[in-house]
């Protein structure tokens, strides 16, 4: 008796879904993405801003904001929640997506897509050469910043709750974890 084969899914299949942004393309598998947190797009927005004015300044590069596809495979588009790309890859920025891997990678770690931001994407991230991998976790409080050394992720920042983690590849950017894990203003 032959086994039972799963329907892979690809970047062309993923194109025809109404709603794109409520999904990821995770290893052939079309996965639904749940709306993200007030608390986490805080976190988001706060990040974007620190990061893109940094980027912007000193004339680096571009930064994106989810939702944003990221064509890594034919079968691997995922929509991380930050990406920046360096000013002499821009040829990777397509019309409708980022085709190959940016230089940096943030992912705010949420219920729904945490596991995989974890494992299968970040081992994808890591063969694809993404140069930089930060990990947020907003229930930690925490911020780790991996980096890509011949094709392994080492993590080569951690900070919690109080005080700054640093980029290597975005030299002088410094991110405040107070600032960033402040609570929402009511």
């Amino acid at each position: 008796m032959e086994a039972h084969k799963r329907k892979m899914y690809t970047y062309a299949d993923y194109e025809k879904l109404p709603q794109r942004p409520a999904y990821q393309l995770i290893d052939g598998d079309l996965v639904m993405t749940p709306a993200p947190t007030l608390y986490h797009q805080a976190i988001v927005f706060r990040l974007l801003m620190t990061m893109g004015n940094f980027v912007e300044n000193q004339k680096l590069g571009t930064v994106f904001c989810s939702p944003i596809d990221v064509c890594l495979s034919d079968t691997e588009t995922y929509q991380p929640d930050i990406v920046y790309v360096h000013r002499d890859r821009m040829h990777i920025l397509g019309e409708k997506n980022i085709g190959g891997s940016p230089d940096v990678i943030v992912e705010i770690l949420s219920p729904g897509t945490g596991y995989y931001d974890l494992t299968h994407k970040k081992n994808i991230y890591q063969s694809a050469g993404v140069k930089e991998y930060w990990i947020v976790d907003p229930l930690e409080r925490t911020i780790e910043i991996l980096q890509n050394r011949g094709g392994e992720f080492c993590m080569v920042e951690r900070g919690q709750e109080r005080g700054r983690v640093g980029s290597i590849l975005l030299d002088g950017l410094f991110i405040d974890l107070e600032d960033i894990f402040r609570p929402i203003a009511m």
